[in-house]
Order: structure tokens, then sequence, then C-alpha cells
């Protein structure tokens, strides 16, 4: 009888489906099949109809609110669970909820630790993630975290276009430190933005911390909600004498009238990944995929080879 560990197995979440399939199919097999069903009143059910008892299960969803794309990851982690697969990974390219990692003000809740603590119980034993909002987060988990980096994929872009004169920017004081990653590896300058928030999502004042005067300048942040803080930052830029401005954001949530203000904005192009599936199209907006680095990760997590050389940054 053979003792060889059994071939892994790759189960979609609905709102994750597109990017599951590209994952599948660069790790070179097709996605377990499962099914959803729906009551009449919303409440919903995932099974999995094949058996996973013994397997290696792989579980891919992003968290981005609606809180239902949550409550389905945490439903499949229980299923696989009580179906009695011998490791249960939960991929979350985009781990939702992370903005609220600390008290910052009192009687708030801290939700990013929290999910993670929801994640566990339900039955993940491993978390495998993408530029999380604070890399401190990976400390809520009690279970391996591997937290990949976006400049794998956005690296070889930003070679290509070979941009002179060419800085990095922060869009925020936050964000200082991946500003700085990136100007290593691109060996260039960096300036930052200093920004004061009326409250969440609008910001009553912005300042440029540096010269981007005669310069092609990349903001670079970990995600793009109502773009405001980008589509500022890039207009200051140009105000002060910048010849493009670039950005480039792990995750692209783009809600509200997020579109509209980028189409009407200097920023010339929002690069970004497929880490959340994109509401609309535009223009500006240019999409590179994630599916072969989580692909390789996930092959290197199976056969239990080291991930290191995925970490560019």
């Amino acid at each position: 009888m053979s003792l060889s560990a059994p071939d892994a197995k790759i189960f979609p979440c609905t709102q994750s489906r597109d990017l599951a399939e590209k994952i599948a199919k660069a790790y070179g097999q097709p996605l377990g099949k499962i099914i959803t069903s729906t009551y009449s009143d919303g409440e919903f059910q995932p099974s999995f109809e094949e058996s996973i008892r013994g397997s290696r299960v792989f579980i891919i969803g992003s968290t981005m609110p609606s809180s239902e794309n949550l409550m389905e990851m945490l439903l499949m982690l229980d299923a696989a669970k009580r179906a009695s697969a011998r490791h249960i990974t939960a991929v979350l390219p985009y781990f939702g909820w992370a903005r609220q990692d600390r008290k910052d003000k009192p009687r708030v809740p801290i939700a990013a630790k929290l999910v993670a603590n929801l994640l566990e119980t339900a039955g993940a034993t491993r978390i495998i993630t993408m530029d999380l909002h604070a890399d401190q987060i990976q400390g809520f988990f009690e279970r391996p975290v591997d937290h990949l980096f976006a400049s794998t994929v956005f690296l070889p872009y930003l070679e290509l276009l070979n941009l002179p004169n060419l800085t990095i920017a922060s869009p925020d004081m936050g964000g200082s430190k991946r500003a700085y990653a990136y100007s290593k590896a691109l060996d260039c300058d960096v300036v930052i933005c200093y920004k004061q928030r009326e409250k969440a999502n609008v910001i009553s004042h912005m300042e440029l911390i540096g010269d981007v005067k005669g310069r092609n300048v990349i903001l670079a942040d970990d995600m793009v909600d109502t773009a405001g803080t980008l589509t500022k930052a890039a207009d200051l830029m140009m105000e002060r004498g910048a010849l493009s401005v670039r950005a480039i954001c792990t995750h692209a949530l783009l809600s509200g009238n997020a579109y509209e203000r980028l189409e009407n904005s200097k920023l010339q192009e929002l690069i970004v990944t497929d880490s959340i599936p994109p509401k609309q199209e535009s223009s500006k907006v240019r999409i590179l995929s994630c599916a072969e680095l989580f692909a390789d990760v996930m092959h290197r997590v199976h056969s239990n080879t080291s991930i290191a050389s995925k970490f560019l940054m």
C-alpha cells in the first residue's frame, strides 16, 4: 500500500472563482467539486461533492465586504474540518477587515484579531495571504501564516516600463517602509505624502515631503478604496512639477465613486492585482494576475519546500 501523500485539492469561494480558476490552472489541476445551496431567506450552505478525507485542501477566497464573503470562507473551512481533511489552508488573496487592527479610539473592536480567531476556530491549519494592511497582523494567528508580497508581481512590470528619473512615493507616513523597499529594489529616490484625515475616507489636508520636479513618480500602497488619497496625491505631485504619476496598489477595493475619481485625476495609470474581482472596466486601471505566485507557493507548501525565494522585498 502506498504511503505517499494524496494530491492537494483546490476549492473556490464564490467571490474569487475567477482567480481560483487561474490559480488551479497554474497549479496544474482542476478545481474541486463544490456546490452552494441557498435558502429563500439568503442563508447558504456550501457542500464538498467529493471526498477530501486525509487530503490537503486549499480554499481560495478573498474576504472583502460584504460579510457574506467571510462567512462563506468560514463555512467551507468548517465543512472541510468535519469531512476529515488532513490539512486545511485558507488562501486569502485579500484579508478583509484588516484596517481594524488596533483600538484607535475607545469602545471599538479589533476586527482583524477577531477574524483571525474565527478562521482558526473554523478549521484553518494554515493561512496564505498577500500584502496585509499591517505586517503585525500575522501575530494575531496561532497557526502558520505565509505572508506574500505583491512586489513579486509589480517589480517585473515596473522594470519593463523603464522610466527615467524614477521616484517612489508613499501616499502616507504608514506606507514609508513599503516605499523604501521598492526604492531600494529599483535604486531610486523616495518621497512621502503627509495627510490628515477628517474621518475615515475623508482627507482634510495633504503635504509633500520631498522633491518630485522633473520626476516620474510611482505611488505604492497596499490597497485603494475610494481612491481619494491616491488621486489627491497624484494631483499634488503634478502641481509640484512631476512628469507623470502612476500607482501600484495590491488590493483594488475601488468603492463609492472611486472610478470617477480615477478618470478625473492626473493619475496616468493604476496598477493592481486580481486579488479582488474588478467591479467595472477603466482605461486607467491595469490588472496584473497574482495567480502564478499563489500557485507556486501552494505547490511549495504541499511539498514542504521553502518559499523564501518568493519574497523579493
